[in-house]
């Protein structure tokens, strides 16, 4: 690399607080990025990768403190800069896309206002020109309606649309780096896709360098020109992309490259009434349909993918089930029995007995509750217990989802990984005592090898306590390991459904095979051509 330096990092040490005590978090970490290049950081959950991209912006988040080493930006020492210095960098010269755009933008205000805080802020542009910029950005990153889509609230808009429209607000003041914080992570196949190419074409068409957090190598693979793997805050190696996929040299490496090996063992058809059935339902929000006659059945003992890109309607259809959307037709039947449409209809046993675990742990369990409030309340609202009873019960199902309640039982919920976090979203969900959970993307967020534990988990309970579980995801890896029957969904509508052997058997429907090609292969040129190949105009020979 020929290219001036633009970031130099040098012996860089990060502590963390847990309580009274600080432990080091990140352990001496080198990182050299020139300008217009793109770093990916890789690493299990708790490597150090976001703590290491924050810290490329001289900021340390809240319980952590950076305690040595050298940042050098472009010939600015942060270390040693004035926090005025700092504020005057981030946004202007270094911006940051965070995980979850939906939790990063302000819900009161639309987008294009908050598009235009940064280069007005900073004096890059007037209020005016950086209104004409957006919806150039927006144009360029390919989001519908580019004229008018910065004047919805980001709750007006896609997930995938809302990635993008972050992405457009980083290069606002058109920064010399740009750190993006596992940018697709929770996005579905498809929506990945163009969120990717955009953030590519983005990232090339101002050469801006970029560091690229991410635990998917695939992901990485199609925009990085170099790779670092990180564990427990030590460098493990680096190389160029091409070069670390085609010959890892250490065993860790080579152990993320082969990681999700877990395949739940193929189950017998299903037999005998479902536990669940969804009879010919249409809802609406408002006077919109968002579903068209949705049917599908989910037995005992077994998983039921439910799969489609985002505004499918699969957390819609969950919604519908759990009463918190009473649909226009149609019904939903509980071992035989219809249910009241509306959640406030229905008894107590009724809510018991399907139960859900969310797809955000970090915002689906309260902070200032501790876990044995936390898991405790359903075992008290639905089953009366009290007192040592609960206690015990509490005990009970942090040993179910393997973490020890002498250590975890009084933790909030900030003193725990995500993968910690979600496993206490499951046993909240199992407190109740269901026969259905609904398990909501619950392993988008996580790093591979998190996620590979999850799914143990889950199949394991799951033979032990009969449970059926309807499993919305856009993960095909996730469908492939745990499913028994898949469900795709596109636009509100079933479009295909049968066993997990038949649906990944061709051929398929159009819709279904276009998600089946979105997945990324590990190979540097796949989205490249991928893309070409989506491009190219249908030609048809002679018979």
């Amino acid at each position: 690399m020929t290219r001036d330096v633009l970031l130099k990092i040098e012996g860089l040490r990060i502590e963390g607080r847990s309580g009274d005590t600080w432990t080091e978090i990140v352990k001496g970490i080198d990182l050299t990025l020139h300008k217009g290049e793109v770093l990916g950081l890789i690493g299990e959950s708790g490597a150090g990768k976001s703590t290491v991209g924050l810290a490329a912006m001289g900021f340390a988040r809240d319980g952590c403190r950076i305690t040595g080493g050298t940042i050098d930006f472009d010939g600015l020492d942060l270390r040693r800069s004035s926090e005025g210095a700092l504020r005057d960098l981030r946004g202007a010269r270094i911006a940051y896309v965070a995980q979850s755009a939906a939790a990063s933008f302000n819900p009161a205000h639309k987008l294009i206002d908050q598009y235009c805080e940064a280069p007005v802020t900073h004096g890059v542009m007037p209020r005016e020109e950086a209104e004409k910029d957006a919806i150039d950005l927006y144009r360029r990153m390919q989001l519908p309606d580019p004229d008018g889509i910065g004047f919805r609230y980001p709750h007006q808009v896609s997930g995938g649309q809302l990635q993008r429209a972050m992405t457009a607000m980083a290069m606002s003041c058109r920064p010399d780096l740009i750190i993006f914080d596992e940018p697709t992570t929770a996005l579905d196949v498809t929506t990945q896709i163009e969120v990717l190419a955009a953030i590519r074409d983005i990232v090339r068409q101002f050469d801006t360098a970029a560091i690229y957090i991410t635990h998917d190598l695939a992901v990485v693979a199609q925009a990085a020109d170099r790779i670092k793997v990180l564990l427990r805050g030590e460098e493990v190696e680096e190389a160029e992309t091409r070069a670390m996929l085609d010959a890892p040299r250490e065993a860790y490496t080579k152990s993320l490259w082969a990681v999700r090996t877990f395949a739940r063992p193929e189950q017998p058809a299903a037999t005998g009434k479902p536990i669940l059935s969804v009879s010919n339902v249409t809802a609406a929000y408002g006077t919109v349909n968002v579903l068209e006659d949705v049917s599908f059945d989910i037995h005992a003992g077994r998983t039921v993918a439910v799969v489609g890109e985002s505004g499918s309607g699969k957390s819609t259809a969950a919604r519908v089930i759990t009463g918190l959307l009473p649909p226009k037709k149609g019904q939903v039947l509980f071992q035989g029995e219809s249910l009241p449409p509306a959640l406030k209809g229905r008894t107590r046993d009724q809510l018991r007995q399907v139960q859900m675990i969310y797809q955000m742990a970090d915002t689906a369990l309260n902070p200032k509750l501790r876990l044995r409030e936390l898991i405790g309340r359903p075992a008290q609202m639905y089953l009366g217990l009290r007192g040592k009873a609960l206690e015990t019960r509490v005990r009970d199902l942090l040993d179910l989802i393997e973490l020890d309640p002498d250590t975890y039982i009084d933790r909030l919920p900030g003193e725990l990984s995500g993968g910690q976090k979600q496993r206490i979203g499951i046993a909240r969900a199992l407190a109740a005592e269901p026969k259905l959970i609904i398990c909501d993307e619950v392993t988008s967020a996580l790093d591979q090898i998190v996620q590979e534990g999850i799914l143990k988990l889950l199949t394991r309970l799951q033979t032990e306590f009969g449970l059926a579980y309807m499993f919305i995801t856009h993960d095909l890896a996730t469908v492939r390991a745990i499913a028994d029957d898949v469900v795709v969904m596109q636009q509100g509508r079933v479009i295909e459904k049968g066993t997990k052997i038949e649906m990944f058997a061709p051929p398929h429907e159009p819709y279904t095979e276009l998600l089946l090609s979105s997945v990324p292969e590990m190979d540097p040129d796949w989205l490249t051509r991928l893309l070409a190949r989506r491009a190219a105009p249908i030609t048809h020979g002679a018979d």
